[in-house]
């Protein structure tokens, strides 16, 4: 009995003996692994000639025919950059330049006391016209107002908006508290002022513009195509019959209705209507449109005396 125990100690020793030797063993392959990992990581050189990194770079870029490129961007873009780190850097297509974070604004690299403006797309603007604040939202590569305009004194809708030195609005059912809500709504001419160019900034603030028809086609193209972009411009609640939309695109359209030509209002809480700043023809000019029972954009021509919601575009 002693002797069988004996060997059953000993078998056990030796299994045990075993089981840390193949612990060890896994222990050694894993650091050797992570030391690989790591040199791996720590050093990397680009070229075309296999040489190995200098020691003391982390990323060794050589070439006798070509440069390095950083990430080329617009003025918009850039200042639509989430959190930005100290010591990021892009080039800055709009100025041709190099610029830097230093941890609190966006600096030049060549033309000294040059920093990116403080404002960024995303920030409420002011409009010292009438003391109102908008909201913005970057959309791919545009900066759009996230809310409709309502710049204006109001006028009842069974009047023409006319040229004179005022800027004319309509509040939908002539009740004020609606443009509060939905904005103003304005005839094609008021809304450009009285001038007939692709663009211009017509009654936007300074800085901004009237988006065109194009304008409002790459927004679309951005969203996913005019089948779709709708639900992802609607907003999330308003819309009759619970016709709402995701707005993951910040676009924050909401059915503010529209004015007939004969002065009526109809629309309010299922269709919302914008002007864009490019002819159809004369007497017409294109919009777009969104529905409360639909997830698509429409685009139309449209006589230019109805009365439409307007947003404007960052230059």
């Amino acid at each position: 009995m002693v002797c069988k125990n004996q060997e059953e100690e000993k078998e056990g020793y030796n299994n045990n003996k075993n089981t840390m030797k193949m612990k060890t063993t896994k222990i050694i392959l894993l650091a050797m692994l992570m030391s690989f990992g790591l040199n791996t990581i720590a050093q990397v050189a680009i070229n075309n000639d296999g040489s190995a990194p200098n020691g003391s770079a982390m990323l060794d870029v050589k070439s006798i025919s070509k440069g390095l490129l950083l990430p080329r961007l617009s003025t918009i873009q850039i200042s639509g950059i989430s959190n930005p780190a100290a010591g990021l850097m892009v080039f800055n297509i709009d100025s041709s330049d190099f610029y830097g974070f230093n941890g609190s604004k966006w600096i030049s690299m060549w033309n000294i006391g040059d920093t990116l403006a403080d404002w960024y797309c995303g920030n409420t603007i002011f409009d010292a016209r009438d003391g109102k604040t908008y909201a913005t939202v970057l959309i791919g590569n545009q900066c759009w107002f996230a809310e409709n305009l309502s710049i204006g004194t109001r006028i009842d809708g069974a009047n023409n908006q006319t040229d004179n030195s005022t800027i004319e609005k309509y509040c939908y059912s002539d009740d004020d508290a609606n443009c509060t809500t939905y904005g103003g709504l304005y005839q094609w001419d008021e809304m450009m002022q009285y001038v007939t160019t692709d663009g211009a900034q017509g009654i936007c603030p300074d800085g901004w513009h009237l988006s065109t028809d194009t304008e409002w086609t790459t927004l679309i193209d951005y969203l996913g195509g005019p089948s779709v972009a709708g639900e992802k411009m609607k907003s999330i609640s308003g819309w009759y019959n619970n016709g709402n939309g995701t707005n993951i695109s910040g676009f924050t359209g909401l059915p503010g209705g529209r004015r007939y030509s004969t002065g009526s209002f109809s629309n309010l809480g299922n269709s919302g209507f914008w002007w864009s700043s490019t002819e159809g023809s004369g007497s017409s000019a294109w919009r777009r449109s969104l529905f409360y029972d639909s997830g698509q954009v429409g685009r139309y021509g449209n006589g230019k005396a109805g009365g439409f919601s307007v947003r404007c575009l960052k230059n």
